[in-house]
């Protein structure tokens, strides 16, 4: 049975799709979603969506392979969704991320679509390494999307209390089906 208590604040965390390698001279930043990627981000949308989770935030790295990955989204949650772009989540290490779910805490909900191992990291920090291994026993997935409750807003200079609510990653099979 599902608890019908509404967290404080929610968290979720998208790692971006699977993306191809760097073409000869393409630099990171400019890494495009493979084919596989491109399906991924579709199924993730879709099952957010089929959960009904809807942030009411989403920050999202300027890096192309995370922009294709929110773009399902717009679809999935209508076109009214906030989505904001921001360099620091590609250039920024783990505190620049946990920096910015403390900014936006006073939000019901907030999406982060980034980068690894900045994900991963700040997934460790926040359910501590126990949970987190326990949850990742082989990393955090390309498309994987956490949904973190928090039972009370994160603050700087707190220790952050909250609990796996759901792990969301895209069936290989289907998304090899594209």
């Amino acid at each position: 049975m599902q608890d019908s208590v509404v967290p404080a604040f929610q968290l979720l965390l998208l790692r971006h799709a699977r993306s191809g390698w760097a073409l000869p001279g393409q630099s990171d930043f400019d890494r495009a979603l493979d084919d596989i990627g491109f399906a991924e981000a579709e199924l993730t949308a879709q099952s957010a969506a089929d959960h009904r989770i809807r942030p009411d935030l989403i920050l999202c790295s300027t890096a192309v392979r995370c922009r294709q990955t929110a773009e399902p989204l717009y679809r999935a949650f209508g076109e009214d969704i906030d989505i904001r772009y921001l360099d620091t989540l590609y250039t920024g290490p783990t505190t620049v991320y946990a920096d910015l779910v403390e900014a936006h805490a006073s939000r019901p909900s907030l999406m982060i679509i980034g980068h690894n191992p900045m994900m991963e990291e700040l997934f460790r920090r926040i359910l501590g390494e126990e949970r987190a291994a326990a949850a990742l026993a082989d990393g955090y997935p390309p498309a994987g999307m956490a949904v973190i409750d928090f039972a009370a807003r994160p603050k700087a200079g707190t220790a952050w209390t909250a609990t796996l609510s759901k792990f969301l990653v895209p069936a290989p099979e289907e998304a090899e089906k594209g």
